[in-house]
């Protein structure tokens, strides 16, 4: 005897029966589009509050291979197809000689996305682990190396902007850095002038929070290269200060957003520096130059 049961939906071919993961994945893709949007969204805004790129402009893209270089260049192409100004990008890597480096990496993804590049190769590495100490943190030799290779092939060719990839976070952690170990209120600008006056850096994903660049880099697949020169350092003092950074906004989510609107919003008078608020002339009825430190200074007496 045949019982004529309905039919479950899975067991019908003309149904399908992955409806709910169908569903799930035009879901993560809108996310996707929301989060491109809200990046290209925060590096125009990064990009217009500094003046960053002008007409005419040749932006030098310092690409190291990692998920925040990558990210950068990726939504710097997009803007340029729309930008209100013509400006030229060139990609370039430093090939430092780090063992194992797997450097046809960088070139097939970028003759495969068609963006122009030029591989730098420089011997850095072996400056560096020759000169510092073993257990000592190579960032800081490691940087000035890089920096000056970078900055030399910039002069060299002409491009007068050099975009590298610190992002909002970066900017955090260099202001607690120097408060930290300096003793100083400083931090990374999105825009510097180098020492020497003749480079322009930029930094156009000043606004953009790591969470997001994690988030975006893994979506887009990018083929990561990791550090194995400084990215293993566990002593590193950024990577503490990070780590403390990432607890607070864990503890008190926002906290961090916060703190990056505040590197914006300085009030010279609520701070402690006479060369940058005049405290002195401050409700005072003398001349400020008959105020000086050195009538109060003279006046101390050794005590009996």
């Amino acid at each position: 005897m045949t019982t004529n049961l309905p039919m479950h939906p899975a067991a019908d071919p003309a149904v399908l029966p992955l409806a709910a993961p169908v569903l799930r994945s035009r879901k993560h893709a809108h996310e996707q589009q929301r989060l491109a949007k809200r990046l290209r969204h925060q590096v125009g805004r990064a990009i217009a509050d500094f003046n960053m790129i002008e007409e005419g402009d040749r932006v030098m893209v310092c690409l190291s291979g990692g998920k925040d270089s990558y990210t950068m260049l990726d939504i710097l192409l997009q803007l340029q197809q729309k930008a209100p100004v013509n400006f030229e990008i060139l990609a370039v890597n430093l090939d430092q000689k780090q063992p194992d480096f797997p450097e046809h990496i960088l070139p097939e993804y970028l003759q495969a996305n068609g963006v122009p590049f030029h591989i730098i190769e420089q011997d850095t590495y072996s400056v560096v682990t020759r000169v510092v100490p073993e257990g000592k943190t190579m960032c800081s030799l490691c940087s000035r190396l890089r920096r000056g290779a970078l900055y030399t092939y910039a002069e060299e060719h002409g491009y007068n902007k050099i975009a590298l990839g610190h992002h909002r976070d970066d900017l955090l952690a260099t202001f607690f850095l120097n408060l930290f170990h300096h003793a100083k209120i400083s931090g990374m600008p999105p825009k510097l002038q180098s020492d020497n006056g003749k480079h322009i850096v930029i930094r156009p994903l000043a606004y953009v929070q790591e969470s997001d660049i994690v988030e975006y880099a893994t979506a887009k697949a990018f083929p990561i290269i990791p550090c194995n020169l400084c990215g293993s350092q566990e002593n590193l003092q950024r990577k503490q200060v990070g780590l403390m950074l990432k607890q607070w906004e864990r503890e008190h989510p926002g906290r961090l957003e916060s703190m990056a609107n505040a590197l914006g919003d300085i009030r010279p008078s609520q701070l402690s520096d006479p060369s940058l608020f005049d405290f002195r002339s401050l409700g005072s009825s003398l001349p400020a130059e008959g105020n000086t430190v050195s009538n109060w200074l003279g006046s101390e007496r050794n005590p009996s």
